[in-house]
């Protein structure tokens, strides 16, 4: 592939992924996406519809039974060093942050991953220090990771990610367990990853967490049922009720808003009930 050929390939991209678990229906047959570069992709889909069994897929802990994960435009391979290639690149944090929590303290447990990569010391430490201040956390650097609370686990976690300066991030349910403020600080350091070019995948079943934050919306319920722009995907209140899913907030509020005359044509739709009082604010 050319240089300008692969400047124009997704940053990730799946082809054709057929995948289902022993004694049970596929889960996905022929499942296609493509994920351009420095983007926003939010997965959503009812509880079993498979959005974490799509991210695993796409970061190589699963295998498909045919298909391929592309990076760049180029294919992923099963052998240890095309997976050892494909976890720099592309990293995966789970909803449950103690499925990746295993060192002592946070300092090591965010090391971890930098060090591995046969980092030397110093930069393994600049960029712990840095995912931690992203974070927010770094008041947290030597407090063992069994004494941290969920949402403190889970900024760990993310931490590690982030430590890996990965091409793209994978992240299923990140809000799940977050208080209010920790959903905020969350999206405003991802809209910081975002504006340094990397590219991100989230898994949710947050239909309003995705009209605020995504560029496209990818609907699966063990098949693609729609993709496209974010707030056109989700305005269709017939796709999202294939789905499993209650429609978003903003479009149906921003619909009755100009029904009743409070909001003019041409306004953009309040994405939060914040933005809606600005607008009608005199």
């Amino acid at each position: 592939m050319t240089g300008a050929a692969r400047a124009a390939a997704p940053a990730l991209a799946a082809r054709g992924l057929v995948f289902g678990y022993p004694d049970s229906p596929p889960v996905f047959t022929g499942l296609a996406l493509e994920v351009p570069a420095g983007r926003t992709l939010a997965v959503l889909g009812p509880n079993g519809g498979g959005k974490t069994t799509l991210l695993r897929l796409l970061a190589g802990s699963l295998a498909p039974a045919a298909g391929e994960v592309r990076v760049d435009g180029a294919p992923v391979g099963r052998g240890r060093r095309a997976l050892a290639g494909l976890r720099r690149r592309v990293q995966l944090v789970f909803q449950d942050p103690d499925d990746q929590l295993f060192s002592a303290d946070v300092r090591q447990d965010v090391s971890f991953g930098p060090l591995n990569l046969g980092l030397d010391p110093a930069a393994a430490a600049e960029r712990v220090a840095w995912a931690l201040d992203a974070l927010g956390i770094t008041a947290l650097a030597d407090r063992p990771t069994h004494l941290l609370s969920y949402g403190q686990r889970k900024r760990v976690v993310l931490a590690g990610a982030l430590a890996m300066r990965p091409d793209v991030l994978l992240l299923d349910e990140p809000t799940a367990g977050l208080d209010p403020e920790g959903v905020e600080s969350l999206l405003a350091t991802l809209e910081g990853l975002r504006g340094h070019g990397t590219t991100l995948v989230m898994a949710t079943h947050d239909v309003d967490l995705a009209y605020r934050w995504a560029d496209r919306v990818l609907l699966v319920d063990r098949a693609v049922l729609a993709e496209g722009p974010a707030r056109e995907v989700l305005a269709d209140t017939a796709a999202l009720a294939a789905a499993r899913l209650r429609p978003a907030w903003a479009p149906t509020a921003a619909r009755a808003l100009r029904e009743a005359g409070l909001l003019p044509d041409g306004a953009p739709d309040p994405a939060t009930p914040e933005e809606a009082a600005r607008l009608l604010r005199p």
